[in-house]
């Protein structure tokens, strides 16, 4: 510890050996500084991301110099997801002290990787939108939104809340609930999420109450109609009532076999002979009738032959314009400089791949080729990096998806069809992913995906 007026190290005593100032407060601030730094990085250690940065908030009120906890918190902000936050600590840290500070390295780590930072923008942008949303009391864009700003920054603790939040409002309690469990992974001690969580678990059924009503009722199917019958008190009720109407029911066929079931049975011999003789009358009518039938038949078969042909001719021009109306609308996006390019991409994929390919005009095929290759490497970077955290959050399906946007746009990109094997492989499905191995191993011989690629397809395959 250093005097604050001269400079010179402090030692035991109450005041500077080198100006002779009085540091005695001044040391019982730092102390308590380092008492809140070291408490911030005990929560961190645990989790606990909410109250490190309380601690940690409080160490820099005492000491706004202390480089050590102005990092930890750049990194605890990072961890929650807040990346503007982090930044913001970290560049305060390097201007306080401009050698020899790991907050270098944080920063580096970001900004040579032009991807992930402009993934992380895109975020919140997305965020802010779903806010916006919000307020115009848009709760459904405002989920949508919400769900990709999180499959693009899946630690984003306010996202995961606000998520949460939207849940709760329209009652579906178990989405919330998963929600909020994720969020209490990233931050373990989050008032507001514990808060929510609370609110959550009052409001649904507890165990018991599910396994009380499943006992007080009777669940049986009557047709294709399922019905649910209470039972209780009325159960000893119930089945007198049963036997009763049995003993009706054996009595009325008693009855009916006695006296009533053989006069019966000759009214309807009688009938039936009456019937045979009307339909042999009117069966040579009705030969005619079906000669007739089968001409008007075929002609009906050749009307629609006719107007099957036309429908399919008006689906294609269907089609046609549709497919023609995307692709305008992609080429004015791509030419606004501020439309995002994964939106273009999305745009593009809308086009229906086989009106591309087989029926599709040059001139088409060369705008949608130009558009495509423009936004191709922003489009690769981008879905590389959500993929690839994707895979890493174990979050395969999401991954598969962006990997495979990645390799699509820049099939010079290796690791993406690499880790897009992987990706199969780790969600079960081997068959594709015995695929994918195969054509790492194809386009990028003599490579170390390659090799790895050769050991996986032998595991695959037993060897």
């Amino acid at each position: 510890m250093f005097c604050y007026n001269c400079g010179c190290a402090l030692s035991e005593k109450d005041f500077c050996t080198g100006c002779g100032a009085d540091v005695a407060l001044y040391k019982r601030i730092m102390y308590t500084a380092n008492r809140f730094y070291n408490d911030g990085l005990e929560k961190a250690h645990v989790r606990d991301l909410s109250g490190a940065v309380l601690s940690l908030r409080q160490c820099l009120k005492l000491n706004k110099n202390h480089i050590d906890a102005r990092n930890l918190l750049g990194l605890v902000y990072f961890e929650r997801g807040e990346v503007v936050a982090a930044l913001r600590e970290w560049v305060i840290s390097k201007n306080i002290r401009n050698e020899k500070n790991i907050a270098d390295d944080y920063i580096d780590l970001l900004q040579n990787n032009p991807g992930r930072l402009d993934t992380y923008k895109q975020t919140i942008r997305k965020y802010n939108m779903a806010l916006m949303y919000c307020q115009q009391d848009s709760l459904d864009l405002a989920v949508i939104q919400l769900k990709k700003v999180l499959s693009m920054n899946p630690k984003f603790v306010q996202a995961r809340q606000l998520l949460a939040l939207l849940y709760i409002n329209g009652g579906e309690w178990e989405k919330a609930k998963k929600e909020l469990e994720r969020t209490l992974r990233i931050d373990a001690n989050n008032t507001i999420t514990l808060r929510y969580l609370k609110e959550t678990d009052e409001m649904m059924p507890s165990d018991e109450e599910r396994v009380k009503k499943k006992k007080e009722a009777i669940v049986y199917r009557s047709g294709n109609e399922t019905v649910i019958q209470p039972v209780g008190k009325k159960e000893a009720a119930g089945l007198q009532t049963v036997i009763n109407i049995v003993i009706g029911v054996a009595l009325g066929v008693s009855i009916a076999w006695f006296l009533v079931l053989p006069a019966r049975i000759q009214q309807i011999k009688s009938e039936s002979n009456n019937q045979y003789k009307e339909v042999s009358e009117r069966l040579d009518a009705k030969t005619v009738q079906v000669d007739e039938l089968t001409a008007q038949i075929s002609a009906l078969t050749e009307e629609k032959t006719s107007l099957s042909d036309s429908l399919s001719a008006a689906q294609g021009a269907n089609a046609a314009v549709e497919a023609n109306t995307r692709l305008i609308e992609a080429a004015l996006m791509y030419m606004d400089e501020t439309s995002d390019a994964l939106e273009i991409a999305d745009m593009l994929e809308l086009i229906d791949a086989d009106y591309l390919e087989n029926e599709a005009a040059e001139s088409f095929k060369t705008l949608y080729d130009t558009i495509k290759e423009g936004i191709g490497e922003v489009v690769a970077s981008e879905s590389y990096t959500v993929g690839y955290d994707a895979f890493r959050t174990e979050d395969y399906a999401t991954a598969i998806e962006n990997l495979s946007r990645a390799f699509d746009y820049d099939p010079s990109n290796g690791e993406a069809l690499y880790n897009l094997g992987n990706a199969y492989n780790k969600n079960g499905d081997t068959q594709k992913a015995l695929e994918i191995y195969e054509q790492v191993v194809e386009l990028f011989p003599n490579t170390e995906k390659a090799r790895k690629s050769a050991t996986y397809i032998k595991e695959i395959n037993g060897e």
